[in-house]
C-alpha cells in the first residue's frame, strides 16, 4: 500500500520539521525526493542523508519560493532532469506570532509571499507537466488555525486559510486530468516552530487535545504519503486535519 515508486516529488520547506518528516516518508514510499530550502543547506543536507539512511533517494534543489523567478527556474530544471513532477508538497511556511495592532506592513507582506504566494508559484510551475502525464499530487499544508483562528495569529492563520481556497480551487481547475489537490491541516505539532511555548501553554494545549498530547511530524508526513498514494486517487479539494481532535 502507499507505494511511490518512480515517482518525483518536490517538498518546499524540506529542511526541518514537518518538511523533512513528509521528505523522509515520501522517500520511504518509493519516491525521489526534491528538498527544497531557502538558505539552511546544512539543514537540508542533514534531511537528505536521513532519506538516504531510510532506504531513499533524492536531491537538494535550493530557492526560494517567494520569488517566482527562482521558482521557475528550479522547477523547470527539475522538470528536465527528471521528465517531470508527480508530487508537489508546498510546506514552506513562515509564522508572525502577535496581535494584529502590532504587525508591520513588512511581516504581512514577508508571511503572505512565502505562505500563500510561494504555494501558488509552485503550484502553477508543477501543474502543466502533471496535466500533461495524467497524474499528478498536490498537497498543500495548512494548519488547525485557518479553520479555528487564534488570538495572536492573524496573519499566520489567514495565510494559511487562503491555502484551504487555493486547495478547493485548484482541485476543479486540474480534476479532468487526474491531478488531485488536498490540504493537510496539522494542530499543535512537536517541530520548532511549538518548541519554545511555555510550558503552561504547552498544558494548556494538551488540555484542550482530545487525545492529550502533541502531536508528531510523522503523523503529518503519514497523512501526505497517503494523499500523495493510488489509493488517495477519488480524493480531491478536501482538508485531512491531524490533529488529534483538538479541532473537529
Amino acid at each position: 500500500m502507499f507505494e511511490l515508486a518512480g515517482k518525483i516529488a518536490i517538498v518546499t520547506g524540506g529542511s526541518r520539521g514537518i518538511g523533512r518528516a513528509i521528505s523522509v516518508a515520501l522517500a520511504r514510499a518509493g519516491a525521489h525526493v526534491l528538498i527544497n530550502y531557502r538558505s539552511n543547506e546544512e539543514a537540508a543536507t542533514e534531511t537528505l542523508r536521513l532519506v538516504e539512511a531510510a532506504g531513499g533517494r533524492g536531491e537538494l534543489l535550493g530557492f526560494d519560493v517567494a520569488d517566482p523567478e527562482s521558482v521557475d527556474r528550479a522547477i523547470k530544471m527539475a522538470i528536465d532532469r527528471h521528465e517531470g513532477i508527480d508530487i508537489l508538497v508546498n510546506n514552506a511556511g513562515i509564522s508572525v506570532d502577535q496581535l494584529l495592532l502590532r504587525v508591520s506592513a513588512k511581516e504581512l507582506e514577508k508571511t503572505w509571499a512565502t505562505n500563500v504566494n510561494g504555494a501558488v508559484y509552485c503550484a502553477k510551475a508543477c501543474i502543466r507537466p502533471m496535466m500533461k502525464k495524467r497524474w499528478g499530487r498536490i498537497i498543500n499544508v495548512s494548519s488547525i488555525v485557518a479553520e479555528s483562528g487564534n488570538a495572536g495569529q492573524v496573519v499566520y492563520a489567514s495565510s494559511k486559510a487562503a491555502l484551504l481556497g487555493l486547495t478547493r480551487s485548484l482541485a476543479r481547475e486540474v480534476a479532468s486530468r487526474n491531478v488531485t489537490v488536498n490540504a493537510v491541516a496539522p494542530g499543535f505539532i512537536d517541530t520548532d516552530m511549538t518548541a519554545n511555548l511555555p510550558d503552561a501553554a504547552r498544558q494548556g494545549i494538551i488540555a484542550q487535545t482530545p487525545l492529550g498530547r502533541i502531536g508528531r511530524p510523522e503523523e503529518v508526513a503519514a497523512a501526505v504519503v497517503f494523499l500523495a498514494s493510488d489509493e488517495a486517487s477519488y480524493i480531491t479539494g478536501q482538508v485531512v486535519r491531524v490533529n488529534g481532535g483538538m479541532h473537529v
